[in-house]
């Protein structure tokens, strides 16, 4: 029996830090957009119904779909460009892939200039069919990356315009410390999920809560892989969430998604679904707390063993 979400149901809303944007809670991943076999109008619809469910924020890459994807968006924003103000944009640079869409790309690297940033936004801005972006990240920490230049890159689009906030993706703490005491960032976008806990115990969320900073999330449901496969251990913590979920009366996703929101360093999931229901799934993530000891399951599961 599919569930029933109520008519009020809405995403809220957070601010990644003292200085920065308020993003949705749940936050449109638009990594996939490109396989959703959409049409430019089903493509616009969708991004509607996000906005009802509260749901404004959406997250984008350059290279995401071979570079098309932020072209699908903007041609469906285009289509009702007023929407434009009504949602926040985020969007990554830095990876050069190899692509038939850039020929000139011999190996697949990394590219944190300051030519590069400023063009790869310029690009972002003409796909998206805006004149700014809401926040922009290095997609990735480059180990030819130079934080000044990064820093000085960031000042500029900030003066022109055409960025209002920035932040980075996948950095370690020391790394987003280096470039935060140069610029200030407003968000780390890092992989978290039960079956990737590195960061509860890397210093990653620990260093983004003692500066304030919220963390973005993707791969929040480890790429469907807490729905099916795995080995023995991922059945157990399935079965884990499952009885927390029957018990609680809410879907099993939501659950993942409460259980991640509950940290103390305020993350932001991303959704990766074309499918609106999965959406609100993850939004009803927002409308309960996990007991302390059902939080605890979870992760006992996820990492297979008691606390010490």
């Amino acid at each position: 029996m599919s569930h029933v979400f109520p008519a009020s149901l809405q995403a809220p809303r957070n601010r990644l830090s003292s200085n920065g944007p308020e993003l949705s809670r749940i936050v449109a991943g638009m990594w996939r957009i490109g396989e959703w076999n959409m049409s430019a109008q089903q493509r616009l619809s969708f991004i509607e119904q996000c906005l009802a469910l509260g749901v404004s924020s959406f997250d984008h890459a350059d290279i995401y779909g071979d570079y098309s994807a932020e072209g699908l968006f903007g041609e469906a924003l285009a289509l009702q460009p007023g929407l434009r103000d009504q949602m926040e944009l985020v969007s990554k640079c830095g990876i050069k892939l190899l692509s038939p869409h850039r020929p000139g790309h011999a190996i697949q690297h990394y590219d944190t200039s300051a030519a590069h940033i400023t063009s790869s936004v310029e690009h972002t801005l003409r796909q998206l069919h805006t004149d700014r972006l809401d926040l922009l990240l290095i997609h990735r920490p480059d180990p030819l990356m130079d934080f000044d230049e990064i820093a000085g890159a960031f000042t500029q689009l900030k003066q022109d315009g055409k960025v209002l906030h920035f932040g980075v993706s996948n950095f370690s703490r020391h790394q987003f410390g280096c470039l935060h005491r140069r610029f200030p960032l407003v968000t780390n976008q890092v992989e978290f999920s039960p079956l990737h806990v590195a960061p509860l115990f890397d210093e990653t969320f620990d260093g983004l809560q003692d500066v304030g900073v919220a963390p973005m999330i993707w791969s929040p449901l480890a790429g469907g892989r807490l729905f099916q496969g795995g080995d023995a251990n991922v059945e157990n913590l399935r079965n884990v969430i499952k009885q927390i979920a029957d018990q609680l009366q809410r879907p099993f996703a939501s659950v993942v998604f409460a259980w991640i929101m509950q940290l103390p360093c305020r993350p932001l999931p991303l959704t990766g679904s074309g499918r609106i229901e999965a959406v609100g799934v993850a939004v009803e993530g927002t409308q309960f707390t996990l007991c302390r000891s059902d939080w605890f399951a979870i992760l006992r599961a996820a990492r297979g063993h008691e606390v010490a």
